[in-house]
């Protein structure tokens, strides 16, 4: 089961197109200690899991969230960029990576929580948010019913619900297959591991979620950039819905770009997200949207 779940993370990456930089950022993955740094690694009890973090940095705190089925390391590209002015805080959510978790449920608003409860963990009043696929998502939900945890926040290849008006069509049903056959599987088991059973949830969890309504997004009001790739799996018509549904928001959609934009496109990305962060962005309205 776990290969069904690597083999739609693969597939998710691959859209971009660059076989090459899948390989080159597998490698990268593999040699990092990023994910298992015995020097800085943590866990932190809290809301019945184990959650496994890690912090690198001084400055302003920066949490970093990453996709389904990822982990820490996801971010090796942008960790040591980040680090450099920024306290940089990054956590494998619940049933992923380290994180120990035995509950037989799983949702986007149980790991914006506890995403809550870490910073409230590491007494940090407010952060930086960054969030990549699921953890857009989560990153969204907690603006949304966290807003005093969330100074400015980054969201790419983000989407509010699971149908193919937010994601592509292709993607949509090759991933409900691979959930059918992963419970199917899982049924024939005699005793299936923990691991196996948190591998079905993040299935179900990718298959049949989030459900937020576009009406939600007006809770959030802290200044937002919704990023997304122009050949994305998330469609670029719903990038434009959550853009357009939060007040204080920006777009930026990159071209000839998929689903991986903080890998591709990593130099860009890590320049335009970090300008974000560390300026305001000047409101444009009226006469000023000549200029």
């Amino acid at each position: 089961m776990k290969k069904l779940l690597s083999f739609i993370t693969a597939l998710l990456f691959l859209t971009t197109g660059s076989i090459c930089l899948a390989q080159n950022f597998q490698k990268d993955m593999d040699t990092t200690t990023y994910g298992r740094n015995k020097a800085v690694g943590k866990y932190a009890e809290l809301r019945g899991i184990k959650m496994y973090y890690e912090v690198y940095g001084k400055g302003e705190p920066l949490l970093i969230i990453h996709g389904n089925g990822g982990s820490i390391n996801n971010f090796i590209y942008q960790i040591p960029y980040f680090a450099k002015k920024y306290q940089v805080i990054l956590a494998d959510s619940r049933a992923q990576g380290k994180t120990v978790d035995g509950a037989d449920s799983l949702s986007y608003e149980m790991i914006s929580d506890d995403l809550n409860a870490l910073l409230d963990h590491l007494k940090i009043k407010n952060a930086n948010v960054l969030g990549w696929s699921d953890g857009g998502i989560e990153g969204l939900l907690l603006a949304m019913y966290h807003p005093d945890k969330v100074k400015k926040l980054a969201v790419t290849g983000a989407n509010l619900r699971p149908d193919t008006t937010a994601v592509d069509p292709f993607v949509q049903k090759m991933v409900l297959a691979v959930n059918v056959k992963g419970a199917d599987s899982l049924k024939r088991m005699k005793n299936p591991t923990p691991a196996m059973k948190n591998q079905l949830k993040l299935m179900h969890l990718l298959s049949y979620e989030p459900n937020i309504k576009t009406a939600d997004l007006k809770k959030i009001t802290c200044p937002t950039l919704v990023i997304g790739g122009d050949h994305d799996v998330i469609t670029t018509r719903h990038t434009l819905e959550i853009f357009e549904g939060i007040k204080n928001a920006y777009l930026w959609i990159l071209p000839n770009s998929g689903h991986s934009t903080p890998i591709v496109y990593k130099d860009q990305f890590n320049q335009v997200v970090g300008n974000f962060f560390a300026k305001p962005y000047r409101k444009i309205e009226k006469s000023g949207r000549f200029m």
